[in-house]
């Protein structure tokens, strides 16, 4: 399952391509290069657009990806809570078993 869904997002982006954002955000992975820049969109109530460009891995490319998927039409405080969860489970480079709260805030993106 866990392959399935990173080839996915990976061939087929969700958000994919940077347009006009409220916040933006750059980094790079000093350790193996990846890039990605990301945009937020926030229309006062929900997130109304995630956008990225970048190059790298199938896993980064597919993660921002997946942001896109799971952040998109939440209000401010659930896309916090999403964003959190997908920060944690992503640093803690699959060393972190997700439980069921967890599975239930980031859906697929736990596979």
């Amino acid at each position: 399952m866990y392959q399935e869904v990173i080839l996915d997002h990976y061939k087929h982006p969700h958000g994919r391509g940077l347009r006009d954002g409220d916040a933006e955000v750059h980094h790079v992975n000093p350790t193996c290069g990846d890039e990605i820049t990301l945009r937020v969109k926030y229309d006062g109530e929900t997130i109304a657009d995630v956008s990225y460009e970048g190059q790298g891995c199938s896993i980064s490319q597919a993660s921002a990806s997946v942001l896109n998927e799971l952040l998109v039409g939440k209000e401010l405080p659930e896309a916090q809570k999403i964003q959190a969860a997908f920060l944690e489970l992503m640093q803690s480079k699959g060393q972190l078993e997700p439980d069921e709260a967890m599975e239930e805030v980031l859906e697929d993106a736990v596979a």
